[in-house]
């Protein structure tokens, strides 16, 4: 039994259970024990690796889609760039030295970086250390600047936290972890009733069956930007995996040395995830704001350019190299079991802004006055 687990199992102890929420808030942040405060997870030496660690091609149309939005915004002299979740800073890394591309726009942008874990804002510090002139870290949203702005986030929203709830016997209950016949942590119902559990749920999916296992995540940091955007402009992109539409599943999950874990065995020593709801994501839109998408990764990427720029490093590339260009293309663009269908993208954006890279084809949705 890790130190985490002792406080949390003295925290049930003395309050009773906790809620799915609160644990994954505890196990991923907690400031002496959490994952990512104690931590750098990514990569071949860590937990699980992402679309940027995978090729550097993730991060430079990130960047061109970013620098894009800036052009369509008619270029604006002064705007907030911002990550949130970049983790060692290699997306941002990427993503700026391909903007250059667009004059004017590493002139105009002050980067914004939202990470609570100082283990990778040092991380992020290495590596953005002369990439611009203006960079500043915030532990929260609400302190990002009162400015238009452009986001991105990459597999940031799964590992916000999420509630659970359980019908059965015809009756809606909340999921809450406490200790079971063992001593040990155990996922249990909260007895008390939730009547009226069933009248917020997508009408498709009602009346829901007994079993039925449904999510809801604490969305507020994307909530927070979208409002930002609404009342200042700019856009947002997110790009993470999960289901396009709201639906019944325990997604839950765990991850440690690149495979699958038990969510409730080591606490803060695992990585804690679940699928992203884009529908629940999209409806965030509102004040002047458009939610577009989602995509399929492949799609966004393709359409962005992704093919050619393979094949541009590739004919640049030394003959070993070629083969793992390409293996990163599949990686990031593939059928299923690959991240092409499995992630997702979905941008928001004010509503004078017309089109958005990347996105051709995709629906738009939340368009409020």
């Amino acid at each position: 039994m890790n130190a985490l687990e002792r406080e949390i199992r003295a925290l049930i102890e003395t309050q009773g259970p906790i809620s799915v929420s609160r644990y994954m808030a505890l196990c991923l942040a907690h400031p002496e024990y959490g994952y990512y405060s104690t931590r750098d997870p990514f990569g071949t030496d860590g937990d699980f690796t992402t679309a940027p660690e995978i090729s550097q091609m993730f991060g430079e149309l990130a960047g061109i889609w970013c620098a894009e939005v800036w052009r369509l915004m008619g270029t604006p002299q002064q705007i907030a760039l911002v990550e949130v979740g970049p983790g060692r800073g290699t997306l941002m890394k990427d993503a700026l030295r391909a903007a250059k591309v667009m004059p004017g726009f590493l002139n105009a942008i002050e980067l914004h970086l939202v990470e609570t874990s100082p283990v990778l804002q040092e991380k992020q510090r290495e590596a953005l250390h002369g990439a611009v002139s203006k960079i500043a870290w915030h532990g929260e949203t609400n302190t990002l600047p009162d400015t238009p702005l452009i986001a991105v986030g990459n597999e940031f929203v799964d590992a916000l936290p999420i509630e659970q709830y359980e019908k059965k016997a015809g009756r809606w209950h909340e999921r809450k972890i406490g200790l079971g016949a063992n001593g040990g942590l155990a996922f249990g119902l909260d007895p008390a009733l939730l009547p009226d559990f069933e009248k917020n749920l997508p009408r498709r999916l009602t009346p829901a069956p007994n079993g039925a296992v449904f999510e809801r995540r604490n969305l507020t940091p994307i909530a927070d930007i979208v409002g930002r955007i609404g009342k200042n402009g700019g856009a947002a992109l997110f790009v993470d995996y999960g289901h396009a539409e709201s639906g019944f599943s325990d997604t839950l999950q765990a991850v440690s040395g690149h495979d699958y874990a038990e969510p409730l065995e080591a606490p803060g020593e695992v990585d804690l995830t679940s699928q992203v709801d884009f529908e629940a994501l999209a409806a965030l839109a509102s004040n002047n704001v458009r939610a577009t998408g989602p995509l399929t990764q492949r799609d966004f990427l393709t359409q962005l350019g992704i093919e050619a720029r393979a094949e541009i490093l590739q004919r640049n590339a030394k003959e070993e190299m070629r083969d793992e260009i390409g293996t990163a293309l599949t990686r990031l663009i593939g059928h299923t079991p690959g991240m092409g269908e499995l992630f997702k993208a979905l941008a928001f954006a004010h509503r004078d802004l017309q089109a958005l890279p990347g996105f051709d084809g995709a629906k738009v949705s939340g368009e409020h006055s």
